[in-house]
């Protein structure tokens, strides 16, 4: 594996002297300039980035139209219905807004489609919303690329306004509405699906009469959605979700107080980014992946505590299931891309491979081999498939440039959605591979960006709570990767049920401290190799362990990059 230590080239002093100024490390600070964050206004908002640096809601016209258009029909009695996606983001954009119109006396429908029904808007429900009186259709986290089914809610009478943040195709929906920051070029540009319905819910709190709510209370679905859909976490998306991790941390909400208890997390102060991706998202989505997104959304909304914890029961035993499920597909997976490698683009099929879980494992093929991947299974004669892809590709160009041979597809640049025929999947292998070729290239290594060469003298608690500034981690923002100095081995051992984990004894010699270091999940690889009195260097991300209030620090290996 390549890697290389960012920007290596002297500081500034001014750059230095703003850094004392405001109180953070020589090492916290070359993070922030490595990223781009130089000017102390912009450190001091990365690093408290509260809610009033914000922009205001004028900067994007469309979304206060909509809210006073919103107003102005509930003032008239319609009725509104809100329909929703199957993932994390759907499902909270979809308690969002029922939440706060519920708060404001305002009674809403839902309708969130199983998988089985696909993804976004279809007749039948929109038919069902219909029989039951609905005047006006919110979509959340989907629609923007539905034209013939926003036609056909158009031909039942009903006015759809659209909130959506995927990219939007050449032709678009003839909405009443649209609400989607890739339509404008506005500071909003990288929202999740749940932080435009949380803005739309801002913008209808000034212009609904009665009592203004208090719109931070809805930041702990925010952050959950936000965090979860993995969408770039530029100054917006950081401020929604730093703050919503607060929210989350002490929420009231039954619903996640039941689930942080039945995950485990119950007497954690501070969640950070890897509690929603690792932990709390996976119980959430489980739902839609297996069955119906129903019990995840009425966890989200329910006011009782009981009907809370039996819920959050359910959403861990399906998500122990999706893990068995997980599993066996990625073994079938992985044999299957490596009969094609070394393609540069993978597009792996089996009929039996649960819908639910492809994109997932779509994720772990893309870890393995670092090359986009497509996953499909079929239902009848057509197949369905979730991709995901690396930063080098493009995905939703990819598809977009053979859409001839698909019935459907939409997404973004790392992942999509798609629909094509049986009889199409050969032509479409072939195609996937040679347009990846043609416009990004045939080989594709991974880089470990390292942000700075960091002794174990400066590894200290003060030093790692310092880090701790720079959550929540995500795209535009990973968490940091340091570059040892060289160290002398002292000790090695495998441990885990099948010794598929290494720890070591590593010694600074210029610090004159030794700390462990462990590497998951790589113990295979390095069974036949002696460290012991060997000098290596490391990529690495140093933890903070607190057992029994004693304080210690161990080192997340991530690569060894030398060894002499």
């Amino acid at each position: 594996m390549k890697w290389k230590l960012k920007n290596t080239s002297p500081v500034p002093e001014q750059i230095k002297q703003t850094w004392q100024q405001i109180g953070i490390s020589p090492i916290l600070g070359k993070i922030l300039y490595n990223r781009g964050i130089i000017q102390k206004e912009d450190i001091e908002i990365f690093l408290s980035p509260s809610l009033k640096y914000l922009p205001p809601l004028e900067v994007w016209p469309e979304l206060l139209d909509t809210a006073y258009f919103l107003t102005e029909e509930i003032k008239k009695g319609k009725k509104i219905a809100i329909w929703g996606d199957y993932d994390v983001d759907g499902i909270t954009s979809t308690a969002l807004l029922k939440d706060f119109f519920a708060k404001k006396n305002i009674h809403t429908l839902t309708y969130i489609p199983c998988r089985s029904e696909g993804y976004g808007l279809n007749s039948y429900g929109i038919k069902k919303l219909q029989e039951q009186g609905t005047d006006i259709l919110i979509t959340v986290d989907c629609g923007i690329s539905q034209c013939e089914e926003v036609n056909f809610a158009n031909s039942c009478g009903l006015d759809v306004i659209i909130t959506d943040h995927h990219t939007p195709p050449p032709i678009l929906p003839k909405a009443k509405f649209i609400l989607n920051p890739k339509l404008t070029h506005s500071e909003y540009f990288d929202l999740a699906g749940v932080g435009v319905a949380f803005l739309l819910a801002a913008a209808l709190n000034r212009f609904l009469p009665g009592p203004k709510l208090d719109i931070r209370l809805f930041l702990d679905l925010v952050a959950l959605g936000t965090i979860a859909d993995v969408v770039e976490l530029s100054r917006v998306n950081r401020i929604l979700a730093k703050n919503g991790l607060l929210v989350l941390s002490e929420s009231k909400r039954p619903g996640i107080i039941a689930l942080k208890e039945k995950s485990g997390l119950n007497g954690k102060k501070n969640l950070g980014s890897g509690d929603i991706g690792f932990i709390l998202a996976p119980r959430i989505n489980a739902c839609g992946r297996l069955k119906t997104p129903k019990p995840a959304l009425n966890l989200l909304l329910t006011p009782d505590i009981n009907e809370a914890k039996l819920l959050a029961e359910e959403l861990d035993a399906l998500n122990n299931e999706r893990r068995t499920i997980e599993e066996n597909i990625l073994e079938q997976a992985l044999s299957q891309a490596k009969k094609l490698l070394p393609a540069s683009g993978l597009v792996l099929f089996s009929p039996e491979w649960h819908e639910g879980v492809i994109g997932i494992v779509a994720s772990r093929i893309v870890q393995e081999f670092y090359r986009p991947c497509i996953i499909l299974t079929q239902e009848e004669n057509i197949l369905k498939g979730s991709g995901r892809s690396i930063p080098e590709v493009n995905l939703y160009e990819t598809l977009e440039k053979i859409s001839p041979l698909l019935e459907g597809f939409g997404g973004h640049r790392m992942a999509a959605g798609l629909k094509l025929k049986k009889e199409n999947l050969l032509q479409f292998t072939q195609n996937f591979t040679q347009t990846i070729e043609q416009h990004f290239g045939d080989k594709f290594s991974p880089t470990l960006n390292l942000d700075a060469e960091v002794n174990f003298n400066a590894l200290t608690p003060s030093f790692l709570k310092e880090l701790d500034m720079l959550q929540p981690h995500g795209p535009g923002n990973p968490k940091p990767l340091f570059l040892s100095p060289p160290l002398k081995v002292r000790a090695q051992n495998f441990f885990g049920s099948e010794e598929n984990h290494l720890s070591l004894l590593l010694r600074d010699e210029k610090s004159n401290l030794n700390l462990e270091g462990k590497i998951w999940r790589q113990g295979q690889k390095y069974k036949n190799q002696n460290f012991i009195n060997h000098q290596i260097r490391l990529a690495y991300r140093p933890t903070l362990n607190n057992f029994n209030d004693l304080l210690s620090i161990t080192l997340q290996i991530e690569e060894i990059l030398e060894i002499k």
